[in-house]
């Protein structure tokens, strides 16, 4: 089973993928090089912060759209039943200050696989953002 101690310590971003319905998964909104460093603490606090590496086109930009380059928050977390609650305190996207993120965590040996469901366009993409213990 899955423990604090397990998590405690420095990641490195492998990759961010959406999750379709059907386990089909394609390219995160951070591209297909993400860079990105998350840490949890022994003493309950964490911090992650992620970016794109590749440079953008212009299909991704325009009037109403905000192309993900960069995406950070910190705060303090714990782990509940083997899912991680982040409660973030600042964030570089405001709409998440004071929420609870929630991730099911799946540890295998020095890699760590995070899921999250987030509402985009009105519906739920799954997202899966693998990590490397640093």
């Amino acid at each position: 089973m899955l423990s604090e101690a397990d998590l405690i310590g420095v990641w490195q971003l492998i990759s961010n993928l959406d999750v379709d319905e059907d386990g089909t998964t394609s390219e995160g909104p951070l591209g297909p090089h993400p860079k990105g460093l998350l840490m949890y603490g022994g003493h309950g606090y964490m911090s992650v912060s992620m970016m794109r590496t590749d440079r953008l086109s212009g299909a991704g930009s325009g009037p109403g759209r905000h192309p993900t380059t960069y995406m950070g928050y910190s705060g303090t977390w714990r782990l509940v039943d083997g899912v991680v609650v982040h409660e973030v305190e600042v964030s570089s996207h405001r709409h998440m200050v004071n929420t609870k993120q929630i991730r099911e965590a799946v540890l295998d040996d020095d890699r760590l696989t995070l899921y999250a469901t987030a509402l985009i366009g009105g519906r739920p993409q799954r997202r899966m953002l693998r990590w490397q213990r640093a």
